[in-house]
């Protein structure tokens, strides 16, 4: 496996360590759609809300911060793949999109930076 997948990985992982610590309930992790293949990386509960969290992953910020790598055709994505988990699980609540940026630190462990309500989705 890639170097980047590694750390990729290594970053989801350390994501849902700080989010199961925060109270929150892991439902799902890379759960992919069967449409059109778009994943969605950590699929989570707390208290009365279903919370899609997207996870990226950085060895370093020097080219972009790794939120910035969420752009409109991505949030696009999440969107679509989410409605259609809803659709399949019958779900009937309120939904928030979050983001979890994972900075390496090169010694195995990661900085997390979790922005709640980091999006909304579109309405087109």
């Amino acid at each position: 496996m890639a170097q980047h997948n590694d750390l990729g990985k290594e970053g989801e992982t350390k994501a849902c360590e700080y989010l199961q610590a925060k109270g929150y309930k892991i439902v799902h992790t890379n759960w992919v759609s069967s449409i059109k293949r778009n994943e969605l990386d950590i699929i989570a509960r707390k208290d009365n809300l279903l919370v899609i969290v997207e996870v990226k992953s950085r060895s370093t910020i020097t080219f972009e911060h790794p939120e910035d790598a969420i752009t409109p055709a991505k949030i696009r994505r999440i969107v679509t793949a989410t409605h259609e988990y809803i659709l399949a699980n019958n779900y009937e609540g309120e939904t928030r999109f979050d983001v979890i940026a994972a900075l390496s630190d090169y010694k195995g462990g990661f900085t997390i930076e979790h922005i709640e309500d980091a999006f909304l989705a579109p309405i087109n």
